[in-house]
């Protein structure tokens, strides 16, 4: 069974619930339907971040992956030329 896919947002805002309800993780966990496990992996991810950082955080990496392919492209296109220019000597 495929589990519920919860957005960054909806992952700290669980985060804080369990950290100044007062409540026990585990029935933090019960209530949204996470194991403790999962609820670890989030803390250790998220653990001190605000949702605007959150958001700001996978913009940033959004923008990373994008440069990351752009350079990629230009490397292709370097070595492409490079390839014609010893053809053509």
């Amino acid at each position: 069974m495929k589990g519920i896919r919860y957005s960054t947002e909806q992952k700290i805002r669980i985060l804080r619930e369990a950290e100044g309800s007062g409540k026990k993780i585990q029935d933090v966990c019960r209530d949204h339907q996470i194991s403790e496990q999962t609820f670890y992996r989030w803390k250790r991810e998220f653990g001190m971040l605000e949702i605007s950082q959150a958001k700001q955080l996978k913009e940033l990496k959004r923008e990373n992956a994008r440069l990351k392919r752009m350079l990629a492209d230009e490397m292709l296109g370097k070595e492409l030329l490079k390839e014609a220019l010893e053809k053509k000597l």
